[in-house]
């Protein structure tokens, strides 16, 4: 329970832990933000880490002159398609034997579902949108690989999709992230990108079974 106390408090507090961070350590930042981008896409069991508050947070901190824009966007953004990309050879490693598994403390089953379902429907297109859904974000590399994806379109989309996420999420918290109501309301922003894009997920992936079942 400790660890998941101290782990929601990072979450809807990232603003604080990060500045705190890059003022006790300094550069080792980058090193920092690389991991948590990494195993948050690239690791299938992580989907519960904090990236876009995470992006839009750094983006903040660059407008202010914490962080360097440029390396913020460079770190990130490899990250972002390496995680991708160990993420989608775990699921062609796999492959059909995952329909297989059980919901478990290791692996949620209904987020592989729901992602499966929204990759049945949108294809490849799955990928680009993914990457600003929580869950979903995790899942859709691995389903791709499972579902045998060629390396080569895979690779394309993970790269849009991976450029439009980090850019467009650590831009906006260049840009807005030191104006007041902003900082007013900073957890109220996070938990609106964490709760919205995964209603609208939800949403979607319950269409497209009442369909199937239909």
């Amino acid at each position: 329970m400790d660890l998941v106390a101290l782990l929601i408090d990072f979450i809807l507090h990232v603003d604080v832990h990060l500045e705190t961070f890059v003022r006790d350590h300094g550069a080792w930042v980058y090193a920092l933000l690389f991991v948590i981008i990494f195993v948050e896409t690239g690791v299938v069991v992580m989907p519960f880490l904090p990236g876009d508050s995470l992006l839009f947070v750094a983006g903040a901190l660059c407008g202010v002159g914490f962080m360097d824009y440029q390396a913020t966007v460079a770190v990130m953004l490899v990250a972002a398609i390496l995680g991708d990309q160990c993420n989608y050879l775990i699921g062609r490693a796999l492959g059909p034997k995952v329909f297989q598994w059980e919901q478990s403390r290791w692996f949620n089953r209904r987020a592989f579902d729901q992602a499966h379902a929204f990759y049945e429907k949108w294809g490849g297109i799955t990928i680009v949108v993914a990457r600003f859904a929580p869950f979903l974000r995790t899942f859709a590399p691995f389903v791709a690989g499972v579902a045998a994806m060629t390396r080569s379109k895979f690779t394309a989309w993970n790269i849009g999709g991976a450029l439009l996420w980090v850019l467009g999420i650590v831009t906006a918290g260049y840009f807005l992230g030191s104006l007041p109501w902003v900082k007013a309301n900073l957890d109220k922003i996070i938990w609106a990108m964490i709760l919205v894009p995964g209603l609208i997920v939800l949403a979607g992936a319950w269409k497209a079974r009442r369909k199937v079942v239909a």
